[in-house]
């Protein structure tokens, strides 16, 4: 069996420079062989998105570059979006927000198509909405100046590409710590990511690597050994103990299935 490989982009990912994050993505999706399709549902500008997106890839030597635009549920019928997801080496979602994602795909024969295609080794990646969809639960607001509150943030069933785990994105430009310990602290059974901008979590099974320039946060409640939310009323503010924060920088990894960080040896 195949690898099943993501990228989870944090937003804002470098399209000028080195490009360090999509050139992963091209080279993961077989280089200057790819067949990339930018799936865009959740944004509210579309040809400016795609025209960007489409400047990055060939210039990262990508000369097969498609497009499918859902904006209906009729849409996911397309047999000509269904033939670009079967020929696709790559599919990127692009930013917006990730309710659009859900309520439009979920649930659909496009989705399980999708999904086949990703079981199977076809490289999925996604920025902002694109990536906050890829969890099984996901954040759809919350306020980035609160401290932990009861019932603060609103969470709701994302796309599952990732297993037990809680994505936010624009993380540490946003000052997301404090909505995503919240939602943690509601859903401890998931593990909380926050990936900055200009920064992805490159995950081949159960394995994650950062990639980028910023950091990632992993919020793990699952070892709490006190938690006052059960009894709170909403708006008060939270009591958590023995709540684990890991950061990681580029190239660190983190093994999702036995939530610990993985110590790599580097040659001298």
């Amino acid at each position: 069996m195949p690898s099943k490989r993501l990228l989870a982009i944090g937003g804002h990912e470098d399209k000028e420079g080195d490009c360090t994050i999509l050139r992963e993505f091209v080279r993961l999706s077989r280089g200057e062989n790819a067949r990339i399709l930018l799936m865009t549902l959740a944004s509210g500008t579309v040809g400016e998105t795609v025209a960007e997106y489409r400047k990055v890839f060939r210039r990262l030597g990508v000369d097969s570059v498609s497009v499918f635009d859902v904006r209906t549920r009729e849409d996911t019928k397309s047999p000509k979006g269904m033939e670009a997801i079967e020929n696709a080496t790559g599919i990127f979602f692009t930013g917006g927000n990730q309710l659009d994602i859900t309520a439009l795909l979920g649930g659909t024969e496009m989705a399980r198509v999708i999904k086949k295609r990703f079981e199977r080794g076809v490289v999925i990646a996604g920025t902002s909405a694109g990536a906050s969809m890829m969890s099984n639960s996901m954040l759809l607001s919350g306020n980035s100046e609160d401290s932990p509150r009861f019932g603060s943030v609103e969470i709701g069933p994302g796309m599952d590409f990732i297993i037990g785990t809680m994505i936010d994105t624009h993380f540490s430009q946003r000052g997301r710590y404090g909505r995503l310990i919240t939602a943690v602290a509601h859903y401890p059974q998931d593990i909380g990511i926050g990936i900055d901008e200009d920064t992805a979590i490159l995950v081949e099974d159960d394995q994650m690597r950062v990639i980028g320039s910023g950091t990632v946060v992993i919020i793990d409640g699952g070892g709490l050994t006190h938690t006052n939310l059960n009894h709170l009323e909403h708006g008060k503010p939270l009591e958590l103990h023995n709540l684990i924060i890991h950061t990681l920088p580029a190239d660190a990894c983190y093994d999702i299935s036995k939530r610990q960080p993985l110590l790599l040896q580097h040659s001298r």
